[in-house]
């Protein structure tokens, strides 16, 4: 399933959305936790990229598992390490992306008003502000990740 789309290696195609996705997911949940009068306008986003980031990031990673199985399983040396380098990326981002999205979600959800209550938080300003400050955190974890696979992975195949 992930090994080839059209006839071409379906990692380097895959890639590109989590490259885009991810960091999106990080700006956008940063500025929600960040900017209060932002959060109607944003949700939305934040709802849908939390759902698509950690989609495309395992599909890029499972795409990445078949071509090095496919293609450089023997691949040792200069090659095999930059690609080992740029694999050992992949579980770190998964998780982070994964646990960006949770705590986003939760947030959006935290913030969104109950039906009794009018512009106020669901569950108070504490958890708001400990879900908002769990969200930065792993935002920042999520875009070093993100940034450390593309850079590996661009290292890994132009020999830089």
């Amino acid at each position: 399933m992930f090994d080839q789309i059209l006839g071409l290696p379906a990692h380097a195609l895959i890639i590109h959305f989590a490259v885009v996705l991810t960091p999106l997911l990080v700006a956008v949940a940063a500025g929600y936790a960040l900017l209060p009068r932002w959060r109607a306008y944003v949700a939305w986003a934040v709802v849908l990229l939390s759902l698509a980031a950690p989609a495309t990031v395992f599909a890029a990673k499972q795409s990445g598992e078949s071509l090095k199985a496919a293609r450089f399983a023997t691949a040792d040396g200069e090659l095999g390490t930059r690609i080992s380098a740029h694999q050992s990326f992949a579980n770190p981002l998964l998780l982070s992306v994964l646990g960006l999205a949770v705590a986003s979600l939760l947030l959006v959800y935290a913030t969104r008003p109950a039906r009794d209550s009018v512009g106020r938080d669901r569950f108070g300003r504490p958890v708001t502000l400990t879900l908002s400050g769990v969200t930065l955190v792993l935002a920042a974890v999520a875009g070093y990740y993100v940034f450390q696979a593309g850079d590996s992975g661009a290292r890994a195949v132009w020999g830089v």
